[in-house]
């Protein structure tokens, strides 16, 4: 293999939204990190899926959202707790919300062709980020699927938000995860 996809490949780990920082992509990296998600396989040339950036006079309208979602999910959450909620959209320079189209007029495509289309859109998006220098992280949580994130989003019926992605620079260095051996997860039938 390359030895610049195998750096890019095996080097790139998942760092915490907490420990992403300024300074973050510029346009002009933003935009070639966006277009990564291009290269993604994309069986019927559909593109089922997008990228919503929350830029940052948007953020405390999503952490409103994720302050609600806590409170809808526990009458009972502490003050520190909503409070951690609504800062949780504040973390990182770039922050996207990808999400999957199940829309198809033909039904020729399924629902999992779609998400693996996404799947492979992000790890592109999360390379090409790691390539120019930044650290990225992918999380998700119960907000995703409340009514509330939908209406912030105007998300159609036939889409499904699915995680939010954030990069920016590493403010903190963490020991990368511990990688399994081929063995634990390939087998021949």
């Amino acid at each position: 293999m390359n030895e610049f996809a195998e750096k890019l490949i095996h080097g790139r780990v998942h760092v915490s939204p907490k420990r992403l920082g300024n300074p973050g992509p510029n346009a002009s990296q933003k935009n070639q990190i966006l277009l990564a998600a291009n290269a993604a396989p994309d069986h019927g040339r559909m593109m089922p899926w997008r990228f919503i950036e929350i830029g940052q006079s948007s953020r405390d309208a999503l952490g409103e959202v994720f302050h609600q979602c806590l409170l809808d999910r526990d009458q009972n959450a502490t003050p520190i707790q909503l409070q951690e909620a609504r800062e949780k959209a504040l973390r990182g320079p770039l922050l996207l919300l990808a999400i999957v189209n199940y829309e198809d007029a033909t039904n020729e495509i399924s629902k999992e062709e779609k998400l693996v289309s996404l799947g492979c859109a992000i790890q592109n998006i999360l390379l090409s980020a790691y390539a120019l220098g930044f650290g990225s992280g992918l999380s998700s949580g119960k907000a995703l699927q409340s009514p509330r994130l939908r209406n912030l989003f105007n998300l159609a019926d036939h889409e499904d938000p699915i995680c939010f992605i954030t990069i920016g620079t590493v403010t903190q260095n963490k020991l990368g995860r511990i990688r399994p051996s081929v063995s634990d997860y390939h087998s021949i039938f």
